[in-house]
This record gives C-alpha cells, structure tokens and sequence, in this order.
C-alpha cells in the first residue's frame, strides 16, 4: 500500500470498499509470503500498521464490536469520537502519532464483571480506550495473517473462520478412539516475578498479553500457546510417530500412548489413548513446556478423567455413552449444566413477579437471549432440554402477567386460547414470546483441515 495514500475516512457506516480492498490485499501477501517461507523475516511493518487504509479498516472493526459503547479512561466512546472528533481527523491525528514515535498507550480501565454459573466469583475485565483500541487492531490486521501461516489445525479460539463448534467437532471425531481425556483448561500466569540483581527483567508473552489487553491479547495469547500445540501435535505432522492410523495402531500394539490436542485460546483438552500413567507424564510435559513462557496449568481447572465419566468443554458436556439397544458405545455432545443454569437466571430476572417493565420490551429481549443461546447449543444433543426450557419460560412469562395484570387462571386462557381452545402464543403489542423449542437441533460436521484461509483469496467483506 503507498505509504502517502490520502486517508479516505468518514462514518463508521460509510468505510470507503477502496480501504477494504487495500487492507485485504496487503494480507493476503502477507500470508502468502509466510506460508511460502516460514523462516521470512519480515521488516518495516509498522509502515503498514499507521498506512491510512489500515487505519480506517481498524476503526471500522472498533466500531463494530459490542464495546463500541463502553469509554475507556478518557471517557470517550466510538460514538463520542465520531460526533465531536469525526473519523477523519481522528484518524489522521492517530496517524500522525504513530508515525512520529509520539503515541503513548493510556492506562487500562479496569472493571470487575461476575463469571458465568453464578459461583459468585468476579473477574478483572481491562477497557482499553479507543485510540489504543484502534491501534491494536491495526496491528492485528498486519500480523494476523502472517501468524496464521504458521497456527496448527488443533486450535481454534479467536481465529478467523474457525469457531467453538469446531474444536467440539474435532473431541467428538477423536474421542471415539480414545481410551481416556486429559481435560487440561486455563493456563495461569505464574506468580509476579520478584525483583533481582539483574538491570533488566524478563518480560514474557503472556505478561504481555495481559497488559495489551483488549483486541490485540487473543493473537499474542495464541502466538505463546503455539509452542504447546507444536509440541503436541508434532507427531501428527508428515512422518511423524502418529500421523497416520497405521503408525498410531503399531503404537498402541506396543503399548505406547497416542494423543491428540484441541486447544480454544487458553483452555484446551488432550485426548489420550492409553493408561492414567501415560496421562500424568504427559501433564508433566506440558507444564515443562509452559513454564519458560511464564504460564502454568491451573491446578483448579485441570481435570483426568475417563470419556465415560464425561467433562465439560465450552459450554458443552461430552461423555461416551452406549446407544440404546445396542452394545456400541458413541461420544455424545450435551448441553453443561453451567451455561442452562446462567439461561434460567437471565430468564428470572426478566421475568420477575414484581416487575413493572413493558412486557412488550422484555419479550424482545427474552427472544434476543435465548436465540444466541439456542443457536450456539443446537449442534448438541438437546432436543429435550430446549422443550425443558420453553416450558420454563413460558410458566415464567405467565405467572409474571398474572401479579402484573392480576389476571385468574381462567383469564389466562381466555387471552391465550382461540375458539377452538388451542393455546396461542403469550405476545404483547405484536411481539410473540419466542419459542425456543422450535429450534431445529442438527449436527455441526467436523470441518479437520478443510477450514479454509481468509486469505486464499481477497476478502472484502
């Protein structure tokens, strides 16, 4: 891209296709390069994160998350930067910045947010303001595809293309060859170093990564956790000790262990074919390979168990299982109960007794919930517990109208029967109260290696 381009910028709505373009042509090189030649070196690659296209692109995608709305430090949203500020100049002054060696990262806004499951645990969340916001992402988009030349398969949290489903996919085609899992999830950052003689002090990836937060610290995370899959999955790799089903069966005819990893960003799971014993030396051979990155296995989150005992995974349980009247014994993917649980909280406390909000809004936002919800689960076994949940909230919905409008049972059924006495849908102001049950439950295909590059060809979408 001409390192003088004129930067074409002006509402989020409105980012010109010619920066797109650029963008994804300057990635797609970038990825062809490394993929060509993974020994590359690559320089002056700061000439294309500050190039007025990269930048336009990087607000665009700021713009476009679901923290457009949150300010950082200096109080200013996505909104407040186009309304005061406008794009252009706000684009051009980040420009200007970086360039000159001026820009300085502000300090990280950070707010504590309950985890899910409703343990009560809170955990720290870092919001970064937008100017660093945009800034990381532009970093992104020049580093990304030239990291992704190098990603294994076996990883899947926050790369393009790729998704949970996937990593779900690839336990559940693995898994029935399996004899036991290692589910080791949550890598930790060890302890903060105490100071030492030396002047200078080692900073690690994942101390970085920490403090980068935001948008930039899932592809530094992966970078790290890279190391891990390497380690893992080099011998899966041409002509390696397991990378055909010939060599993995000598091995386990001479009672050696075979192994597979499926990692999401820092919570992965190993599937081990062989005995515990094979499994705890393998939990030892990570942490050696985790520790020089200055990560650790979280001793609370790791988990050996066998796959007929089940564990949970992104939201998912999988557990072998014998199918109904027969002898074979299958992997079977169902809804953990964590997320169910969080479902149900959401759905009280919209629907609460005493609530006096427009029914016609909590509808909306019911029916916003739980079709995310529905969609993420609907590749599990789940037939019975979406039809579970619909009788949830429908009785939620019911008992909440009846305190509300001081409705008896039988106004109920004169409001939500027709003629012929067959229940309608609970609906306000022509909002129908959604049915997730309705979903239809199908099975997400495992995908391997066929899970194609963004930038195989230019993507301008």
């Amino acid at each position: 891209m001409p390192k003088e381009a004129p930067v074409n910028a002006g509402a989020r709505d409105d980012t010109p296709y010619g920066a797109w373009s650029r963008v994804s042509g300057m990635q797609a090189k970038l990825h062809r390069w490394a993929a060509a030649d993974p020994g590359r070196r690559f320089d002056d690659l700061f000439n294309l994160v500050h190039d007025p296209a990269t930048l336009v692109v990087a607000f665009d995608r700021v713009a476009g998350n679901r923290g457009a709305n949150t300010p950082g430090v200096d109080g200013l949203r996505v909104a407040d930067v186009e309304e005061r500020i406008g794009v252009r100049g706000f684009v051009e002054d980040l420009r200007a910045q970086l360039k000159t060696g001026t820009f300085r990262p502000m300090p990280v806004r950070e707010r504590k947010i309950p985890k899910p499951g409703g343990s009560g645990k809170v955990r720290s969340l870092g919001i970064t303001p937008v100017a660093d916001r945009v800034v990381q992402a532009a970093l992104k988009l020049v580093l990304e595809p030239i990291f992704e030349a190098g990603f294994l398969p076996v990883s899947y949290g926050f790369r393009p293309m790729r998704r949970a489903h996937d990593a779900i996919a690839e336990i559940h085609h693995f898994g029935s060859a399996g004899s036991a899992t290692a589910s080791l999830p949550a890598p930790a950052p060890p302890p903060s170093p105490s100071a030492t003689s030396s002047p200078t002090r080692r900073v690690t990836i994942a101390q970085v990564a920490k403090c980068v937060g935001g948008v930039l610290s899932p592809l530094i995370f992966n970078v790290a956790m890279s190391v891990l899959d390497e380690h893992l999955h080099g011998p899966w790799q041409q002509g390696g000790a397991m990378s055909t089903s010939g060599r993995r069966v000598v091995r386990k005819r001479n009672s050696r262990p075979n192994w597979r990893v499926i990692r999401y960003c820092d919570d992965f799971v190993v599937l081990v074919d062989g005995c515990r014993s094979d499994v705890e030396a393998l939990h030892e051979e990570m942490a050696r390979v985790l520790t020089p990155m200055g990560l650790r296995l979280s001793p609370a989150k790791t988990r050996v168990v066998h796959m007929s005992e089940g564990f949970d995974f992104l939201g998912f349980h999988i557990q072998w299982r014998r199918k109904t009247g027969t002898s074979q014994w299958y992997v079977y993917t169902f809804i953990a109960d964590r997320p169910i649980r969080s479902l149900k909280d959401k759905i009280r406390a919209l629907t609460n007794r005493t609530s006096q909000q427009d029914p016609r809004a909590v509808l909306i936002r019911l029916g916003q919930i739980m079709r995310g919800w529905a969609n993420y689960f609907k590749h599990a076994v789940c037939k019975n517990t979406l039809d579970s949940i619909e009788n949830f909230v429908w009785r939620r919905v019911i008992r909440w109208w009846m305190a509300l409008y001081r409705w008896k049972w039988k106004d109920v059924r004169r409001h939500l029967t027709d003629r012929t006495g067959r229940w309608r849908r609970p609906s306000a102001d022509g909002i129908e109260l959604f049915n997730i049950a309705s979903v239809p439950v199908t099975r997400y295909r495992y995908r391997g290696n066929k899970i194609p590059s963004p930038w195989t060809v230019p993507n301008h979408a």
